[in-house]
């Protein structure tokens, strides 16, 4: 058994406080006995294009990316940091899921593939995330020692063939840090958490923002994390805070030997 956590969190357009509020977050799951730890979608900064801009940083580079590397080494656990806006060389920018080792280092990043350019019946109604963000173009997969963990973001949860791709590909355990607005989440959060798990028959690990934000966004929060048969083994409610549970990833290995469905597919995945 190993112990997962996810953090939830109300983060706004100040990462110095955002970082308060996660290092707290973060201490407390350590004390439980925490290894790994996911934390949401725009962790450090949630804001606007602005925002963004002002707070990006080069990959492996810069202020707040050498803070979030030492409470991974300070507290001695695996931190997936849900996202966090990144500068690319030809001056876009990326909103990339970043993974520390338990001695502070940056072991892979993956940029979020689908961007989140809909219309919701809420007060923000309009969401373009690609005027901000770049997307892009690759599956991540990151080798620990506790399985191998496959990446995504947010309304990445939206396309199943992503998740197949990942399973294939060897992933065991699943992370989706996110921001859901509150009115999707109601509507399919669990749902479709539930339906990737039991699809990959991976463990699933979702943190998410919660709560009202600057600007008047509302975030659904519902953090959970779920078995490889869909069951829900830890969730939050809609307040700021932290689950952990005991994982087992021996219960993937029985799951997929008595329903081989991967074996079974008549589709493969073709994806990068």
């Amino acid at each position: 058994m190993t112990k997962f956590g996810v953090v939830q969190m109300n983060s706004g357009m100040n990462p110095d406080d955002n970082l308060e509020m996660l290092e707290g977050q973060l201490k407390h799951l350590r004390e439980q006995g925490a290894r790994l730890v996911l934390t949401p979608e725009n962790s450090l900064v949630f804001g606007s294009k602005e925002d963004y801009e002002k707070h990006a940083e080069v990959m492996g580079h810069g202020s707040l990316q050498k803070k979030l590397s030492q409470l991974a080494f300070e507290l001695g656990i695996w931190l997936v940091v849900g996202s966090f806006p990144i500068r690319n060389n030809d001056g876009t920018l990326s909103t990339a899921c970043l993974v520390y080792d338990a001695a502070g280092n940056l072991r892979s990043s993956y940029e979020k593939l689908h961007m989140f350019d809909v219309d919701i019946a809420d007060n923000h109604r309009s969401y373009r995330e690609s005027d901000t963000f770049r997307a892009g173009d690759n599956l991540v997969l990151v080798d620990t020692p506790f399985g191998t963990l496959g990446l995504s973001i947010c309304y990445d949860i939206r396309f199943p063939q992503l998740y197949a791709a990942l399973r294939q590909r060897g992933a065991d355990i699943i992370v989706i840090p996110a921001a859901f607005t509150k009115v999707t989440g109601v509507a399919h959060w669990e749902i479709l958490l539930r339906a990737r798990a039991i699809e990959t028959q991976c463990w699933v690990l979702a943190a998410a923002q919660c709560g009202i934000h600057q600007g008047g966004r509302e975030t659904y929060g519902h953090s959970m994390i779920v078995d490889p048969w869909g069951q829900i083994s830890g969730e939050l409610a809609d307040e700021i805070g932290s689950v952990c549970v005991d994982v087992d990833l021996a219960s993937n290995k029985a799951i997929r030997s008595k329903m081989p469905v991967l074996q079974h597919a008549r589709l493969q995945c073709a994806m990068k």
